[in-house]
């Protein structure tokens, strides 16, 4: 935890969880071999399309952390992952994104079959965190 991401009592700000989901889907994608960039330079994004974070108990300054990363759901357009903030092994918030695959002129649009297949491989669809 660092001292910048925390209010003037020492708690993790709310505002900081989905930076956080943001680095560990980012690490999932490196993870399952489909760097977002390499999506991108084929002409895709991945628009967030919904956010919910469920907070439970407070991170503060300078406790260590792990965010678990998954995939649980993955269609033609859209998909969706899902967080968990952990201290050891307590539980303090979880969370989900929801994207959906857009062409450059941001029109929803059908992701590359070897992209999805990358994306719906079993087994490879989670990261511990660090």
């Amino acid at each position: 935890m660092r001292y910048a991401e925390t209010d003037a009592m020492g708690v993790v700000h709310h505002a900081t969880y989905p930076v956080w989901f943001e680095v560990a889907r980012t690490d999932l994608m490196h993870h399952l071999g489909l760097p977002y960039r390499d999506v991108e330079a084929r002409g895709y994004y991945l628009m967030l399309s919904g956010l919910n974070v469920e907070y439970r108990r407070a991170a503060r300054y300078d406790d260590e952390l792990r965010i678990v990363a998954r995939l649980s759901s993955v269609r033609s357009r859209t998909m969706t992952f899902t967080y968990e903030v952990l201290r050891g092994d307590e539980l303090l918030a979880t969370g989900e994104t929801r994207h959906i695959g857009t062409d450059q002129t941001y029109r929803p649009a059908r992701l590359p079959d070897d992209v999805l297949s990358l994306l719906q491989a079993p087994g490879r669809a989670r990261l511990p965190g660090t």
